[in-house]
């Protein structure tokens, strides 16, 4: 039986695989091959990479650095788990893997505008899914938000701070002129249109519209994700309102040996959280074994 199975193999589980084999504990990392720092063009805020880092130079050498402490990363897709009387039984294919504890890092799916060449996209930085990591670098540019709802207007609210040329393109729904006024205070255009009216021409994002074309330096997606919990959820996690999964103090979820980490607990998606719950995780699982 395996100490823990590590589902995902972005900042967080690969954090926790090296922690893990630092332990000296056996550790499996089921690689779904999407984790979402791959898509980082370059990223200035994490700490040691002063120049800046990319996601997949970022992803490799976290691979290498769990490796080196023996982690044993497979690609794969986990299709369920199952309550065991003293672990669990991770079904990966064909396969069983037993595990006495689990950590799923798994993170979130981001909802892209349905545009052709989105996900390049955003690896070219044309469009961006996260003002908190790299909006320094769009400062004093022309930015525009799409969105619908309070998530585009609090997205738009937030960039206002690192340029005076801030849109929202509000794609859905009726809006609420309360809103609209809070926004013009801000000193923030708005646009009612459709996702249908945005276009990629050369390097950067246009909104075409009967009034004409509108050019931006930068698009920002501020359509939402979807926490990707079933697996835990399953088992009886409980998760918010959003449908992350709520975990107590050292990352644990209200299944007793199923632990998170990363972008599908809580609102703050970032590269260093990810890895600090990650420490957290495999800590706690650490001394859960020491005591047996």
């Amino acid at each position: 039986m395996l100490d823990a199975v590590i589902i995902g193999a972005g900042p967080a589980g690969l954090t926790a695989a090296s922690y893990l084999g630092r332990y000296h504990r056996k550790a499996v990392v089921i690689d779904g091959g999407a984790s979402r720092a791959r898509w980082i063009p370059e990223s200035h805020n994490i700490p040691g990479f002063p120049r800046g880092i990319g996601g997949a130079e970022l992803l490799d050498q976290l691979r290498e650095q769990a490796a080196r402490y023996g982690a044993d990363i497979r690609p794969g897709h986990v299709d369920t788990l199952i309550r065991l009387e003293r672990g669990f039984s991770v079904n990966v294919g064909s396969e069983s893997l037993l595990s006495r504890f689990v950590l799923v890092a798994t993170g979130v799916q981001d909802h892209l505008p349905e545009l052709v060449g989105a996900e390049e996209a955003v690896l070219r930085s044309l469009l961006r899914i996260c003002p908190i990591c790299d909006a320094f670098e769009a400062t004093g540019k022309r930015i525009a938000v799409v969105g619908s709802g309070e998530h585009g207007d609090r997205e738009a609210q937030f960039l206002r701070t690192y340029s005076e040329r801030v849109t929202l393109i509000h794609v859905a729904g009726r809006r609420d002129p309360a809103c609209d006024r809070v926004l013009k205070e801000a000193g923030i255009a708005l646009i009612e249109s459709r996702l249908t009216d945005l276009e990629i021409e050369n390097d950067r994002l246009l909104l075409r519209t009967r009034a004409g074309v509108s050019y931006f330096d930068v698009f920002y997606s501020a359509l939402g994700c979807t926490p990707m919990s079933q697996l835990a959820a399953n088992l009886g996690a409980r998760l918010d309102e959003s449908g992350a999964l709520r975990v107590n103090q050292h990352q644990q979820t209200s299944v007793p040996g199923i632990y998170a980490a990363g972008d599908l607990v809580r609102g703050l998606n970032q590269v260093v959280v990810a890895a600090a719950e990650a420490a957290i995780a495999a800590t706690d699982i650490h001394n859960h074994l020491r005591a047996r």
